[in-house]
C-alpha cells in the first residue's frame, strides 16, 4: 500500500493565472465548515494485517500541530515566533494519511495537469521508474490519474491549518511570474484538494486503465468523514486490495 507524503517533494506548478489562495478556495467549496482536527486514523488492510497502520497526530495547548507518529517514526513540528520553522524527525514516507490507496503516489508525484471549478487538481501526470535488471537501469512510465470529488470539506484542511501551513501556501502564486519559494510548499499548494477524493483512475501512455480506487466514505454530522472503505483494482496484477479506514477528531 503506497503512502502519500505529508510535506509533499519537489514538483514543476505550470497553472497560469491562478490567483485564489488556498483558503479562499476551500471557504468558496465548502462555505461554513466546522472546525475539526485530525487525532487518529487507523487503517485494516482486509488482506494483509502487516500493512495495517495507526496514526496518532497530537496538538500543544494551543491546538498547533506538535506530532505525527505511526508507532516507528514521528515527525516533531516546531515552531517559532508563533510560525512553523522545522518539522524534526521526518521521514518522506511518514504520513499524515493512509486513506488513499493510490499505487503510483499521485498525490506525492503528480504533475497537475487540470483542476477543476472549486481548485481541485482531477488529471496529474505520474511518474514511475521501473529498475531493468537485463539493463542496469530504469525504465521510466508515465500514467495519467483522473481523480474525482465529493462534495465534502477535504478532512485534512484544518490540521494543515494548525500548523500555519494553509497560511503559508496562501503566499505561493501558481505560475511562473512568482518569485523563488520552496519547492515543497509549491508542490503542495498545486496538489491540495478542497473535497476528498472518491475515485482515482489510472491510463497509461496508450490510454488504457490500469489501476482504479473507489473510496466510499461515511460522514458525520458536520460532514466529515468518519470511517471510508478503500478498494484498490490493479488490472495489470488482476489484484483487488480493501482497507478499512477509521477517522477520529477533535474540536478546537
Amino acid at each position: 500500500m503506497k503512502k502519500i507524503a505529508f510535506i509533499i517533494p519537489l514538483i514543476l506548478v505550470t497553472l497560469l493565472g491562478c490567483e485564489k489562495s488556498a483558503s479562499d478556495e476551500f471557504d468558496e467549496a465548502n462555505g461554513n465548515v466546522v472546525r475539526k482536527l485530525v487525532k487518529n486514523i487507523v487503517v485494516v488492510s482486509a488482506q494483509n494485517s502487516s500493512e495495517n497502520k495507526n496514526i496518532t497526530i497530537n496538538y500543544d495547548s494551543n491546538y498547533r500541530l506538535n506530532t505525527v507518529s505511526d508507532g516507528q517514526q514521528t515527525s516533531v513540528f516546531v515552531y517559532e515566533n508563533g510560525e512553523i520553522s522545522t518539522i524534526t524527525g521526518q521521514n518522506d514516507n511518514l504520513i499524515i494519511e493512509d486513506l488513499y490507496a493510490s499505487p503510483y503516489d499521485v498525490y506525492e508525484n503528480g504533475d497537475v495537469l487540470e483542476y477543476d471549478s472549486k481548485g481541485n487538481p482531477i488529471k496529474l501526470l505520474v511518474t514511475e521508474e521501473i529498475y531493468n535488471y537485463n539493463t542496469g537501469t530504469y525504465d521510466v512510465f508515465d500514467y495519467t490519474a483522473l481523480i474525482s470529488y465529493d462534495n465534502k470539506p477535504n478532512l485534512f484542511y484544518y490540521t494543515l491549518d494548525s500548523a500555519g501551513l494553509i497560511d503559508v501556501m496562501d503566499g505561493v502564486k501558481l505560475n511562473f511570474s512568482a518569485n523563488a519559494q520552496s519547492p515543497e510548499i509549491v508542490m503542495a499548494r498545486a496538489l491540495l484538494p478542497v473535497n476528498n477524493p472518491t475515485d482515482i483512475v489510472y491510463k497509461n501512455q496508450n490510454g488504457e486503465t490500469v489501476s482504479t480506487v473507489a473510496i466510499d466514505y461515511v460522514y458525520d454530522d458536520d460532514n466529515y468523514p468518519s470511517s471510508a472503505t478503500t478498494t484498490a483494482v490493479s488490472i495489470e496484477d488482476n489484484d483487488t486490495s480493501v482497507y478499512n479506514t477509521t477517522i477520529t477528531y477533535i474540536n478546537p
